[in-house]
């Protein structure tokens, strides 16, 4: 059976997604900051028939994310889906929403891995650069570096992303500068009580080979690891993955966005 799920669900809910806490990263985030009881956002439930939770379908504005460990009713979350007036955009365990592709009109298909980083591993030595963490004052110059960057789409809305991530302290940017000029930076996003997703590590390319995004993955590793949080990525350049790998990070997963 699928209803709608609501606060008196949440002590289930929650126990239901830190079975996978890494995976599920944005649909815990989503409901620590929102609830369950916003325009933009709903939440789904599929019970069996005595009465456990055995997945879980998140709508944030247009986007579905679904979460199940086992079989579920995927007719019914994809009726739900094929319901909105929007075309779908559709993210999720790649095994997961592979079963939804017969079943509704999905977009472009990017399969990326999925990795986690929950100890340091790395030597802790002071770095040789100054780290510093943005405030709202940075965030025209986060933009322009990431501008400069041919493999990073700045989107019309990027701008309001950074800006609602560090006013709500759902993500935060660190970042070295040089003579004044932010040279590298490292974000996260989808910051919650149990992890962060690392995005937009960066460096402009007058400045690369100086092991200045490393540097600050390292900060950024030591400050959530110290706070008890896991740290996850995705990835899709292994040159990329080796990297992240010699940081600590391990891969749990694909994962696969549609649109």
């Amino acid at each position: 059976m699928i209803r709608k799920l609501n606060r008196k669900d949440h002590h289930v809910v929650f126990s239901f997604l830190k079975q996978e806490p890494s995976l599920n990263l944005f649909i815990i985030g989503d409901i620590e900051a929102f609830g369950y009881e916003q325009e933009f956002q709903e939440l789904w439930g599929d019970f069996d028939e005595d009465g456990a939770l055995r997945a879980v379908l998140l709508r944030f504005y247009d986007s579905y994310i679904p979460y199940a460990p086992g079989e579920f009713d995927i007719e019914g979350f994809a009726q739900i889906m094929r319901n909105t007036a929007h075309p779908v955009r559709l993210s999720g365990k790649t095994d997961l929403v592979a079963a939804f592709e017969p079943l509704l009109p999905l977009g472009k298909k990017r399969v990326t891995y999925f990795c986690e980083c929950n100890e340091i591993t790395f030597p802790e030595v002071e770095s040789r650069y100054e780290i510093k963490q943005a405030t709202i004052n940075d965030v025209d110059r986060i933009i322009a570096l990431r501008s400069r960057i041919a493999e990073f789409s700045v989107l019309p809305s990027s701008r309001d992303m950074l800006v609602k991530s560090l006013e709500t302290n759902t993500g935060r940017t660190y970042y070295i500068e040089e003579d004044g000029r932010m040279v590298s930076s490292v974000s996260t996003t989808a910051e919650n009580t149990l992890s962060a997703m690392v995005v937009g590590v960066c460096t402009d390319p007058n400045d690369r080979q100086k092991g200045y995004a490393s540097e600050i993955m390292k900060r950024v590793i030591q400050d959530y690891i110290r706070s008890g949080k896991t740290l996850c990525l995705f990835y899709d350049n292994p040159s990329a993955g080796r990297i992240y790998k010699r940081l600590g990070f391990s891969d749990i997963g694909m994962w696969t966005m549609y649109g």
